[in-house]
């Protein structure tokens, strides 16, 4: 493995490419920085749903959103409160949370865009 690629931690994919400071595959969106990448050993088992700062989430956990996320022609500002997340077995498009967010209605979420309140 390169200094330029990466093996994706989710779906093993060899193409793993550096955008800022997070790794992304290509095949199944996942997005990771190497700091919090956790090694197989230590990866308690059925914890497959960490977030942004390697801490685990189950389904109805109260997160907060790290950054600003475009929803449409609206824009999901960071730190915006989201009570009673579920967790997806799943995922739809590489997202793994489903949850409703006041004025935005249910929307789907990344892992990685949300840390645990």
């Amino acid at each position: 493995m390169s200094a330029e690629s990466q093996a994706c931690p989710k779906c093993h994919s060899p193409y793993g490419y550096q955008d800022r400071n997070l790794w992304v595959c290509p095949e199944c969106a996942h997005e990771w920085t190497l700091e919090a990448e956790v090694s197989s050993d230590e990866v308690i088992e059925g914890s497959k749903f960490l977030d942004a700062n390697g801490v685990q989430l189950q389904s109805g956990d109260t997160v907060r959103t790290i950054k600003d996320l475009k929803v449409g022609s609206d824009t999901l500002k960071s730190g915006t409160k989201v009570k009673g997340i579920r967790l997806l077995d799943d995922p739809v498009n590489g997202h793994d949370i489903s949850c409703k967010v006041d004025g935005f209605g249910s929307i789907y979420l990344k892992c990685s865009v949300v840390r645990k309140d």
